[in-house]
């Protein structure tokens, strides 16, 4: 029996009181970062392989079903606004489509050939990296679109939660972040959902940073879509130029983000 589905640690949840509930959930999910900290190793070695695509014009694509697939979408959908990255260069697919983000679609994770299909629609190729994300590391969805994708040449990787699945067997650059029986018999949303999302974390972070868009510890290209984030440009602009509040409100309107208006000062300073 694989990991993801082995019997939980814990007897007669329905029995616990919702303190004990909370205490045994949360003592669950303290494993997990050190669940992860041990395949930093297969982290690096596929984000490196991301941020050499992307540095060339490559695209980084998600596919998954359910959770996984949720994952991969949040993800992606995080890079435009928080690193001002175009849409398009980070896509996340799921099973079932777009409808299964909110609502679960029957079967659709069981198509061995959509997975494909949905990646073709993007003219995914050979400049790209296609990472598929399942806890199981049996999901037909997933495991038909790498498969083929590796087919075509495309850099492949992986993020599950078994030792040994097929999904790893399929890819360049498996990772497989294992956490143990869930606290809830089989209820991958739980530890492993939260091993997928740390790893991704880590993977898109580093990959950002790579490719320049942090500038020290900042988000020097965020998008300015709301005040909380105009508030941060400002405050970022002020610490780096030392100028008034009024001052750089202005320049931020101006040039419309934190590194525009970081170089335009910069290149009219004096020698």
């Amino acid at each position: 029996m694989s990991t993801t589905e082995a019997s939980s640690l814990y007897h007669h949840l329905d029995q616990m009181s919702l303190r004990e509930l909370l205490v045994n959930m949360n003592r669950e999910d303290q494993s997990v970062p050190m669940s992860v900290e041990k395949v930093i190793p297969q982290i690096e070695l596929l984000t490196q392989v991301i941020v050499d695509k992307m540095r060339e014009g490559g695209r980084l694509f998600y596919i998954g079903a359910g959770t996984s697939g949720r994952l991969g979408i949040l993800d992606a959908s995080e890079i435009p606004p928080t690193y001002g990255m175009p849409h398009g260069k980070v896509i996340g697919l799921i099973a079932g489509g777009d409808t299964a983000i909110r609502k679960a679609v029957e079967k659709a994770e069981d198509d061995t050939q959509q997975g494909w299909k949905d990646l073709q629609i993007h003219h995914i190729s050979s400049h790209d990296v296609l990472v598929g994300i399942a806890a199981s590391g049996r999901t037909p969805y997933v495991i038909g679109a790498v498969e083929i994708a590796r087919q075509q040449g495309i850099m492949t990787g992986c993020i599950v939660c078994n030792h040994g699945s097929e999904l790893a067997s399929k890819v360049d650059f498996p990772i497989e972040v294992v956490v143990g029986p869930e606290f809830v018999t089989g209820s991958t949303r739980m530890k492993a959902g939260t091993a997928q999302k740390l790893v991704l974390n880590m993977i898109s972070t580093s990959v950002m940073i790579r490719l320049g868009r942090v500038k020290g510890n900042k988000m020097v290209d965020m998008q300015m879509t709301n005040q909380k984030l105009v508030g941060r440009g400002v405050r970022m602009i002020i610490d780096e130029l030392g100028i008034s509040e009024t001052e750089a409100q202005d320049l931020l309107k101006k040039h419309g983000s934190v590194r525009k208006v970081i170089e335009s000062q910069r290149s009219h300073a004096p020698d």
